[in-house]
């Protein structure tokens, strides 16, 4: 008589954070940074921060000014409409993961 054999428990690997700027993953091995969306030099430190890849990062404050983003960019929410970042965040969604080019 065959011994029944008891299923292996699945093994699942918990998904990669996505950028809620460029909604692409970000995988471990690929630079990231985390965002204060009120800037610490302008009363955000402390306060609440996103996950965002590097490169997006970097490409919010190449664009914009600690004061705009203190008074009037401080949510994922005015940062993806923000119409300076805009064609950005469609350019770099078509790019893999990994992606990280210059910034413009």
């Amino acid at each position: 008589m065959r011994k029944a054999r008891t299923p292996e428990p699945e093994v699942t690997m918990a998904s990669d954070p996505v950028c809620p700027l460029c909604l692409r993953p970000i995988p471990p091995d690929v630079p990231q940074s985390r965002h204060h969306l009120i800037p610490k030099l302008r009363g955000g430190k402390g306060g609440p921060t996103v996950l965002l890849h590097h490169i997006c990062h970097k490409t919010i404050h190449k664009t914009l000014r600690e004061t705009e983003l203190a008074r009037s960019v401080n949510t994922i929410e005015a940062l993806r409409a923000h119409p300076d970042l805009t064609p950005f965040w469609a350019w770099i969604a078509k790019r893999p993961p990994g992606f990280s080019g210059k910034t413009r």
